[in-house]
């Protein structure tokens, strides 16, 4: 595999107050930033409908962190999701970081998708880190298209305080505990072309809003990335003083993520224990954190058979033989052929028969000479 290419880059500027933020950023303070969330998407209105509503979710949790030829680290795993509708048009998001507790991005994975029935939209972007550099590979599934993928790196000198999606999850909820965000806070930032940019934070201070029947404060910060072509995604994060999230507000979006479980203002955050609940029946095609794992779960799968499947070519040729026979022969009994035809291949004969449907044994017979497999044809 060739070496990704290296693009050209203009170093962003880590400011003082930024790169003093995360020497100051301490083990407990992280501590209590490791929870999980679910919030809602409603539209802008602030009223919930079909074709806006749906479910945000994040979470972080300690993990360990394993790279081939290199010793296992802990680190925090940062994880969110979205399922929503745009313009009635499903889609969804998920968001996977390695992240350390100096919050350097380990690796982190980024997946969009629009399901248009007639024409899917999968976008995936992939960063690791090494100890040159970073590489950044991005991948485009259009319908059934092949898909088109593309990589390039950078090097090291250029990502000092590199601040990428997952790591800002976890400054936000440091800034919103601490409810101050020191002025001038700016890092360097990887945009969703995978160009550097920077991204910067600051307060808005403190509002009011509804959550539920409940009114309360919330502490706002104001997160801005700013691209290289001067064009600028902002978004407005209203915080409990837990650090969980009460609402967010990318500017210019029609819909926005909203709490509405009152529950959630007792919580004071970090890890806490979970009281018993009764069970209670799940859609997990509905359940944005479970459908996450799914689709982790059926990627890790594919792989795996896929390249058992290209370790073992005999496969091809031993079922394409069995097709073969039984298309051939026509059994009554398919089970029973099946179990007399890979019979030679197992190690040990059993005593009776694995098939509770096979009955009296089902000879293989050989073709008839006149038929073109009998000579070999």
């Amino acid at each position: 595999m060739e070496p990704a290419p290296e693009r050209p880059q203009e170093t962003p500027a880590l400011t003082e107050a930024a790169a003093q933020l995360l020497s100051l950023i301490g083990p407990e303070e992280l501590e209590r930033c490791l929870f999980a969330e679910t919030l809602e998407v409603v539209a802008a209105g602030g009223q919930r409908g079909d074709q806006a509503g749906g479910q945000w979710w994040a979470a972080a949790r300690r993990a360990p962190y394993e790279r081939a030829g290199e010793p296992v680290r802990t680190c925090l795993l940062v994880q969110a999701g979205s399922r929503s509708r745009q313009d009635g048009v499903p889609c969804s998001s998920t968001l996977k970081a390695y992240v350390t507790p100096q919050l350097e991005t380990l690796e982190q994975e980024e997946q969009e998708r629009l399901e248009l029935r007639a024409h899917p939209t999968e976008r995936r972007t992939h960063m690791v880190s090494h100890q040159h550099g970073m590489i950044v590979t991005k991948t485009l599934q259009e319908g059934e298209a092949e898909p088109q993928s593309w990589s390039f790196s950078y090097s090291r000198a250029g990502l000092q305080g590199l601040l990428l999606e997952g790591a800002s999850l976890l400054l936000l909820r440091v800034l919103a505990r601490q409810r101050a965000v020191p002025p001038s806070l700016i890092f360097p930032a990887i945009d969703t072309e995978g160009h550097l940019c920077t991204s910067s934070y600051r307060a808005l201070g403190i509002q009011q809003q509804a959550v539920g029947s409940a009114e309360v404060e919330v502490f706002v910060i104001e997160r801005a990335v700013h691209t290289s072509t001067s064009i600028s995604t902002v978004w407005h994060s209203s915080f409990l003083p837990s650090g969980r999230l009460a609402q967010r507000v990318q500017v210019g979006c029609s819909t926005l993520v909203l709490l509405q479980d009152e529950s959630v203002l007792g919580k004071t955050g970090g890890v806490e224990p979970q009281p018993p609940f009764p069970k209670q029946s799940l859609d997990w095609e509905e359940d944005i954190q479970l459908y996450s794992w799914f689709l982790d779960r059926k990627e890790e799968l594919q792989v795996s058979h896929a390249a058992y499947v290209q370790q073992h070519p005999e496969l091809w040729a031993l079922l394409a033989d069995f097709l073969q026979a039984l298309l051939l022969q026509q059994p009554c009994d398919p089970v029973s052929f099946a179990a007399q035809f890979f019979a030679p291949f197992a190690r040990q004969q059993p005593t009776g028969t694995p098939f509770t449907s096979a009955g009296a044994a089902i000879p293989l017979p050989s073709p008839s000479p006149h038929h073109p497999l009998a000579n070999g044809e």
